[in-house]
């Protein structure tokens, strides 16, 4: 039986990293919808322009575009078995698109996990993200800083920080997450797909209760 998992959270909550951990673990594809609209971005395609308009300013990227890239993501082969989608659904709007794009599959939600934190620690969060700009590798100036200041540990790249983590930008952002998505949870909450846990916990420990959420879920 395909599982089909979407981790919700504001930006920089960690659903990225979780949304790894689980793909990795259980060898089903991790579909971030942030990481193919920067990709885009990086090669200059014409969705990559039309995207960086929304994403540099902190607005939520239109409907249409990102329901064209999830639908077009999973027809891919490695899907067959399921996939977990990390920033998508946002709206309700899309959301009511991807109960369509999975009712034509045949293959219904199987689980929405909400990562919860404050705004206070999200803002402290982001804009101590550094990006490097040759390997794309992460880092946390407060928690995972480089060996190097302003230097990549794997590639030697030069670490930047992105538009969309400057301060007055994540503050919109969350503006924008709170009034467009929490219609999103209610909706999944009213269908008893949701699960919240405590964002703010230590990676590990966070890890530890997605594993045992998704562990349940395959018994069932």
């Amino acid at each position: 039986m395909q599982r089909i998992i979407v981790i919700f959270g504001p930006p920089g909550a960690g659903k990225g990293t979780q949304a790894k951990f689980l793909s990795d673990k259980f060898n089903i594809p991790q579909i971030s919808t942030g990481d193919i609209l920067r990709e885009a971005v990086k090669k200059g395609t014409s969705l990559g322009a039309q995207a960086q308009s929304y994403m540099s300013r902190g607005a939520l990227v239109p409907d249409e575009v990102m329901v064209g890239i999830v639908e077009e993501r999973i027809k891919d082969k490695d899907c067959s078995n399921g996939f977990i989608l990390d920033g998508f659904p946002r709206t309700i709007a899309q959301t009511e698109k991807l109960e369509k794009l999975l009712q034509k599959r045949g293959t219904p939600l199987t689980q929405v996990i909400n990562l919860k934190i404050s705004d206070k620690e999200i803002i402290k969060r982001l804009t101590s993200r550094r990006v490097c700009r040759s390997c794309n590798a992460i880092y946390n100036l407060l928690v995972n800083p480089p060996k190097v200041k302003g230097k990549c540990d794997v590639c030697g790249g030069e670490l930047y920080q992105r538009d969309d983590d400057k301060e007055e930008v994540v503050k919109k952002r969350l503006k924008i997450y709170a009034d467009e998505t929490t219609p999103v949870l209610n909706f999944y909450s009213k269908r008893k797909l949701l699960k919240e846990l405590d964002g703010s916990r230590s990676i590990n420990e966070v890890q530890g209760a997605v594993l045992a959420i998704f562990q349940l879920l395959l018994t069932q």
